[in-house]
């Protein structure tokens, strides 16, 4: 939300509950100036759309308006009761407050970080039984938002725009643009996606942050589909991991890389050479799912898929316009071709 638009809406609440009488759309206007300036600068109709839309607003973030038809002298008046926008008391057991916490760290490396500190210390203030050292360990839970992509993505899916940005897939040689409409962000394994309807393929799409390069940026417009009622962001990104597959596929990974395949490993084998010796490559097994070709076309030369062929030949085909568009010497592609027993 514009800095502009925020502040008008604080005026309207601040008129609307301070008033002991229902206050009429020109008392309005001549006592917020963004109001009267609309009025002045523009038409009557101008402001009368700008303050619809704000008390709509108003409305949608919870706020109790009452409308009096018969305050003015016919004309319409406008009120927050005091006892209709009261807030309840604020209750919150130890992994409520927890939970809580760890949203508000969140926002550490981003430009809210300040305003999530003073709502924890409100809430403290209120009584919530927490403290930011209250059962701190050497553990202590961090999730990392480095990625510059996620303020105006996070901004976008609360005001429900859509957005432009440059995004480059696993194996692609070059980025490409995509316009998206923004469901939902969440942080799995260490990364941040974004799940929502990418206009362009006229499909659910999630992207993960990271591959996301320049800057985004905010369109013009309402969001063109409907959004679901619930998106689990973990659920699309682990089955495009391979998480919870029931196929498996053979691998052949070099000492000492190929750490995040090692670590869903179902079985390692250490691969001796045609004289016995330990030639420096391991064999594993994993998980299969959608989606495994382009975890591994990133590790280039690293890694040369065994089995089965459909897997192997994604990965190949990867790597090969990889290749082709200059972003990779040729020892990957004839990696991958090549198997060495």
């Amino acid at each position: 939300m514009a800095i502009a638009k925020a502040e008008r809406l604080m005026n309207l609440a601040l008129c609307l509950m301070n008033t002991r009488r229902p206050l009429s759309k020109k008392e309005l206007r001549e006592s917020i100036e963004a109001y009267r300036e609309a009025w002045q600068n523009s038409s009557e109709d101008a402001f009368n759309r700008m303050f619809e839309r704000d008390k709509d607003d108003l409305r949608e973030l919870g706020l109790v308006i009452d409308v009096d038809e018969n305050a003015l002298d016919g004309e319409l008046g406008y009120l927050a009761r005091a006892d209709r926008n009261r807030l309840p008391e604020i209750a919150l057991d130890a992994e409520e407050a927890a939970a809580l916490t760890l949203a508000a760290r969140v926002w550490q490396q981003a430009k809210m970080s300040g305003a999530a500190s003073g709502a924890l210390q409100k809430l403290r203030a209120a009584g919530v039984p927490f403290t930011e050292t209250e059962g701190r360990t050497a553990l202590e839970p961090r999730i990392p938002a480095r990625e510059a992509a996620f303020e105006p993505l996070l901004t976008a899916a609360r005001d429900r725009r859509p957005v432009t940005f440059e995004y480059r897939k696993a194996g692609a040689a070059a980025a490409e643009q995509r316009t998206v409409e923004p469901w939902a962000l969440e942080c799995w394994r260490g990364h941040w996606y974004l799940a929502g309807w990418d206009r362009d393929r006229a499909d659910a799409r999630v992207f993960r942050l990271s591959r996301i390069t320049g800057k985004v940026r905010s369109r013009t417009g309402a969001f063109l589909g409907a959004v679901p009622e619930h998106v689990d962001v973990r659920a699309t990104v682990a089955k495009f991991a391979g998480e919870g597959a029931t196929a498996t596929a053979v691998v052949k990974v070099r000492r000492g890389a190929g750490f995040p395949l090692r670590t869903k490993a179902l079985s390692t084998v250490p691969q001796p050479s045609a004289g016995g010796a330990d030639d420096g490559w391991d064999v594993l097994e994993i998980p299969y799912g959608n989606g495994l070709g382009a975890d591994l076309a990133e590790f280039g030369p690293d890694v040369l898929v065994l089995g089965p062929e459909e897997l192997r030949s994604d990965v190949i085909e990867r790597l090969r316009a990889v290749a082709g568009a200059g972003g990779a010497d040729g020892a990957a592609v004839e990696s991958a071709e090549g198997v060495r027993a």
